[in-house]
C-alpha cells in the first residue's frame, strides 16, 4: 500500500485501469452508508451553528434534498477574535438533536485538544480544519478515536505536507481518513481561495484515502459553488462538503459562500444527472443510492 513517504515505485499498490489506486472503503456513522466505493457522499449545512431554529431548518432542507451528512461548526476558529466563535457545547447539543430528527450524520470540527473529547462524543465524522492541518498533537489524539476523520488541506500546504499530516492520524491507529481539498491561497484575489482540482486528479494516483472537496471555501462566492461542485464530481471526488444556510444573507459566518436550500436542491438534481452519466451514484441516508448507474 502506498504511503505518503513512499518514494519508490508503487508496485505494491492495488491499481485500477489508468493507474488509479483503488480507494480504501469504509462505512460511516454506524450505518451502511459507504465512502470510497464509487458513490458520491454529499454533506451540507451551515458554516456555524447559530441557533436551534437555523440549524434544524437547514438540516431538514439538506436532508430533503438528498444529503447524508450535516456539517456545522460548534467551535469556530476565526481569523479575527471579534468574529462569531460558535456556540461551543450548546452547538454540539443542537447538532445531536438535528441528527436525531433527520438521520443525518454529524460532521463537526475539533479545534483543540481541549474540545476534542466532547466533539468525538457527538460527531459521526471528526473534522480537522485547515488551520490545524499541522497541529500534530491534535492529529495524533484524534487518530486515537476510531471514527472517520476529515483532514482539510492547509491553506498554504503542499500536497506532500498534506499527505504527511494524514500519516500522523494513521500512525495513531486510525485509517479512516478523508482528505478534503478546500482551496489554497494564491496570488488571485477575485476568489477567496484557489480550488485545486488538479490535486484531486493527482491523489487518485498517490493514495487510497477517499477524497472530499469543499467548493464553498474553495471560492468563497455563492454563485461559483455549483460549478465547482459539478467539476469536483467529474474530477473524481468521493464526497462534497457544501455550505447551506436557510438565510445566507443573515449568516453569522461565511454567508457569502453559502447556498440557499433552493440552490442546494437544484445542485443535487444536477449532481445526480452527472453521476448517472459517469456510472456513479449518490449515497442516501438509508445506505442506498439516489439514481441509477448508467
Amino acid at each position: 500500500m502506498f504511503r505518503a513517504d513512499d518514494t519508490n515505485d508503487k508496485a505494491a499498490a492495488i491499481e485500477q485501469p489508468g493507474g488509479q489506486i483503488r480507494k480504501r472503503g469504509f462505512h460511516l456513522g454506524g450505518r451502511q452508508t459507504a465512502l470510497g466505493d464509487g458513490t458520491l457522499m454529499v454533506i451540507a449545512g451551515p458554516c456555524a451553528v447559530e441557533d436551534r431554529g437555523q440549524l434544524l431548518e437547514t438540516a431538514a432542507a439538506v436532508a430533503e434534498a438528498g444529503a447524508v451528512g450535516l456539517r456545522g461548526g460548534a467551535y469556530k476558529p476565526r481569523t479575527s477574535p471579534y468574529s462569531f466563535q460558535g456556540l461551543g457545547e450548546k452547538g454540539l447539543e443542537l447538532l445531536a438533536e438535528a441528527r436525531e430528527r433527520t438521520g443525518l450524520m454529524v460532521v463537526t470540527e475539533s479545534t483543540s485538544l481541549e474540545n476534542l473529547a466532547r466533539v468525538a462524543q457527538v460527531a459521526d465524522i471528526i473534522q480537522i480544519g485547515s488551520r490545524n492541518m499541522q497541529n500534530f498533537p491534535l492529529l495524533t489524539a484524534a487518530g486515537a478515536y476510531q471514527k472517520p476523520i476529515v483532514l482539510k488541506r492547509g491553506l498554504a500546504a503542499t500536497i506532500r505536507e498534506w499527505l504527511d499530516a494524514a500519516e500522523y492520524i494513521r500512525c495513531a491507529g486510525n485509517e479512516q481518513i478523508i482528505l478534503c481539498e478546500r482551496g489554497i491561497r494564491t496570488f488571485e484575489t477575485m476568489t477567496r481561495n484557489t480550488l485545486d482540482l488538479g490535486a484531486m486528479a493527482l491523489l487518485q494516483h498517490q493514495t487510497d484515502f477517499p477524497l472530499m472537496v469543499d467548493p464553498s471555501h474553495g471560492c468563497g462566492r455563492r454563485e461559483l459553488v455549483p460549478a465547482l461542485a459539478r467539476a469536483a464530481l467529474a474530477a473524481g471526488a468521493d464526497s462534497l462538503l457544501i455550505e447551506v444556510h436557510v438565510h445566507p444573507d443573515q449568516a453569522l459566518s461565511d454567508g457569502q459562500q453559502s447556498l440557499s436550500p433552493e440552490e442546494f436542491g437544484r445542485l443535487m438534481r444536477e449532481l445526480r444527472e452527472i453521476a448517472a452519466a459517469m456510472g456513479r451514484r449518490i449515497a442516501s441516508i438509508e445506505g442506498g443510492q439516489h439514481g441509477t448507474a448508467a
